[in-house]
């Protein structure tokens, strides 16, 4: 009996607008220096496909920087039965361009029966658009995807029953199994096998990394909140649905990355790390374990979730970096996009962090609909104020989207927002929303935000705070990623298309 062959795969999306950050992020955008983040959910639908006795091949061309023609090519010559595609709005028309194309060429060559898989966010909230718009064969909607996959491929090998969450064709009719569930216990998933998912290509070039070579995990799905307005991948991990693995299988996890990969930073990319009894059993666990002394550990946090003793626990259990979602500096900001955040939270969280030895990070957004320019100025000086003082390190800034999917795109709906549903100007290099600012307005202010940290007083703090050569690998590498985003978001980016 044939093997089937399956490719989880990125195909290379050429761009001016420079090199497509899709796989394990929230927020897409085209970045002009280069970064590439681990995905999750395919690597673990890799392993587990492969520890099921299925032929897998991972297959990022995006990451191995070829062209799409040196990917197709390697493509055509393995010829695999099933190709699973991850996707987000920005490239979704690319993805139909790419998924006909390659359907085509398959009924051409002959012998060749090729079934393409779509995940993700897009997906999961318009799976009918994509049934129509491409000659896609299964959709797999929600967050456990990794899971959806494997029961796609049982099905067409072993007609197992499909699982909700699954959109698919049936004698020329599109079907679908309902909504999804996310009902799957995160420790059955075998630890990701990152030989198989070339772990190495996602090891360097990422911003977070101080000490290198670096990987990720994913402890969680997603974020115990889950209800904030903007967020894309509330569409996939509702917070109701919030699950993480046990303490100890993370433990044996992170035992695996530094004993066999010799990894040397670890970034958790669970929404918002768990907190509680969960934390303090992991960071104990960290400490007894000595993991605490091999390797650095980031992860996701809200701002207004933990106490100073937890921070300085976690700030021996080896914790480093820490991202958190500021967003804005207005309060109405905070409760119209729910993010269950008052203003006065947010330094005193930071300086908690601070004061335990981490390194925080902020997120913030420009563009909302009901912001005056003073409004998002004063998202502007907080953040100024909190370099200026030294409570955070480091930032990043992007241009509000609404994806479909969440509360704000079908606010946008409601309010006649929408600048264009051209989707191809969902990249967070222009405003897709009405506002009271001005699409320059917009880009400057994106712009000012990655200029506050240039005050004398931080400056001078973290020249003389280097203490080795990864200090100064790491500030020339930030450097350099900030030149990127100023360019990211010039003036000279398109206006959104009609």
């Amino acid at each position: 009996m044939k093997k089937i062959k399956i490719n989880i795969s990125y195909p290379p999306l050429a761009s001016e607008k420079g090199i497509p950050l899709l796989g394990q992020n929230r927020q897409f955008q085209w970045f002009n220096n280069p970064t590439y983040i681990y995905p999750m959910v395919p690597a673990y639908a890799a392993t587990l496909l492969k520890s099921k006795g299925y032929d897998v091949v991972w297959d990022d061309g995006i990451a191995e920087e070829l062209t799409y023609e040196e990917w197709k090519k390697r493509l055509l010559k393995r010829k695999p039965d099933i190709i699973i595609l991850e996707t987000k709005t920005p490239v979704v028309k690319r993805h139909w361009k790419i998924i006909n194309e390659l359907k085509k060429t398959s009924l051409e060559i002959g012998n060749w029966k090729l079934e393409i898989v779509l995940v993700g966010d897009h997906v999961t909230a318009l799976p009918l658009e994509s049934m129509i718009k491409s000659k896609v064969d299964f959709i797999a909607t929600g967050g456990d995807y990794d899971f959806l996959i494997l029961n796609i491929v049982n099905y067409l090998t072993k007609k197992t029953p499909l699982e909700p969450g699954i959109w698919y064709r049936e004698n020329g009719q599109v079907k679908n199994t309902g909504h999804f569930l996310l009902n799957h216990s995160l420790d059955d998933l075998p630890i990701i096998d990152r030989d198989l998912t070339h772990w190495k290509l996602y090891a360097y070039k990422n911003g977070n990394y101080k000490n290198t070579p670096g990987t990720y995990t994913y402890c969680a799905r997603d974020c115990w909140w889950g209800r904030c307005k903007f967020c894309s991948w509330t569409t996939l991990y509702p917070g109701k649905d919030f699950r993480k693995h046990s303490v100890g299988r993370m433990l044996d996890e992170i035992g695996v990355l530094i004993e066999k990969y010799h990894i040397k930073e670890i970034m958790d990319d669970a929404g918002t790390f768990p907190v509680g009894k969960w934390l303090k059993d992991f960071c104990e666990g960290m400490i007894k374990r000595g993991y605490n002394k091999k390797i650095r550990f980031d992860c996701n946090m809200r701002l207004n979730a933990l106490s100073q003793e937890e921070y300085n626990l976690m700030g021996k259990a080896g914790f480093r970096f820490i991202l958190y979602g500021l967003e804005s500096a207005n309060q109405k900001t905070l409760d119209k996009i729910n993010k269950n955040l008052k203003v006065e939270q947010i330094e005193e969280s930071v300086k908690r962090a601070k004061k335990a030895g981490l390194e925080p990070h902020i997120t913030t957004m420009m563009g909302y609909p009901w912001e005056t320019k003073k409004d998002a100025q004063k998202t502007v000086t907080l953040a100024k104020c909190l370099f200026e003082k030294g409570y955070v390190d480091t930032l990043q800034a992007t241009i509000l989207i609404p994806y479909p999917g969440t509360p704000l795109f079908a606010e946008c709906k409601k309010n006649k927002w929408l600048l264009t549903e051209n989707w191809d100007d969902f990249d967070q290099r222009m405003p897709v929303m009405k506002s009271p600012l001005t699409d320059n307005d917009i880009k400057q202010l994106t712009q000012e935000l990655y200029k506050s940290f240039m005050t004398p007083k931080f400056i001078f703090r973290k020249i003389t705070g280097v203490r080795n050569f990864n200090d100064i690998k790491f500030l020339l590498h930030a450097a350099g990623k900030v030149i990127g985003h100023l360019t990211d978001f010039g003036s000279k980016q398109n206006l959104p298309s009609n």
